[in-house]
């Protein structure tokens, strides 16, 4: 069995480091190395790899981007290569992902390539595994979250990204980003502005707040089912509704 495989990193030097691992399996031919995503889709549509080993985060288009982007019937084997922490990584075991953390050790490495084989000489090319499809079904689904929001300020446009956002607060029929010390006012309602946002980052706490997740450092109960929301930066917010949401939500994957 000719396992043809594809390496993905935008660092050349781990794409040296993994081809040089696979030199010691016979059975794996490296056809192509990729350091972006618009790159490995090409790759990937005239190779057609049985294996692909995808960095997660790479400039303009991750690895996640690049999954949505194949066609589920040309979809390999994919051993993700990443350096996120151990939480993120509990997520991609309940896809049944396999994946290594950099730095990731030889015997680690080989672990997963045996993995793959073993897959590949017991199913053949699946057209797709079940794990992998969840995941991808998922990540389009909150594709079209808003990533970013366009602030009109005087005669420019400040264009403020939603992860950097701490909470937004309901004023009337707008919407004030607080990021840092700077508050930004966007004119849109905060029912309109709520179901736009990934529920897995924002969460609406209260009639005229929504917080960012990222931001919570802990819940202070105050007491009639209200609780006191602290953020990172000292900021306390008044939390008075889905305070399960939330507990559930703050959870580790």
């Amino acid at each position: 069995m000719n396992i043809r495989t594809v390496i993905v990193d935008d660092e050349p030097l781990a794409r040296k480091r993994i081809k040089r691992l696979l030199a010691g399996e016979p059975d794996i031919s490296v056809i192509g190395e990729c350091g972006s995503g618009p790159e490995t889709i090409k790759v990937i549509q005239e190779a057609s790899p049985d294996l692909l080993f995808l960095d997660i985060q790479m400039p303009g288009m991750g690895g996640f981007e690049v999954l949505q982007s194949i066609p589920e019937g040309g979809m390999p084997i994919i051993i993700f290569v990443t350096a996120y922490d151990q939480h993120a990584l509990k997520a991609f075991e309940v896809h049944a992902l396999d994946y290594l953390l950099k730095p990731f050790k030889q015997d680690r490495f080989k672990q997963a390539v045996e993995r793959a084989r073993d897959h590949l000489r017991k199913n053949g090319r699946p057209d797709l595994n079940p794990g992998l499809a969840a995941l991808i079904a998922k990540l389009r689904a909150e594709q079209n979250y808003l990533t970013r929001f366009m602030v009109k300020s005087s005669n420019r446009v400040v264009l403020v990204r939603a992860g950097e956002v701490d909470w937004i607060e309901s004023a009337a029929n707008y919407a004030l980003l607080h990021v840092g010390d700077k508050t930004h006012i966007v004119r849109e309602t905060m029912q309109a502005l709520e179901v736009k946002l990934s529920p897995k980052t924002f969460q609406r706490v209260s009639r005229s707040v929504i917080v960012n997740l990222e931001r919570v450092k802990e819940l202070q109960p105050m007491g009639k089912g209200q609780y006191v929301i602290m953020l990172a930066n000292g900021r306390q917010l008044t939390m008075s509704r889905g305070i399960r949401d939330l507990q559930h939500a703050l959870e580790p994957c």
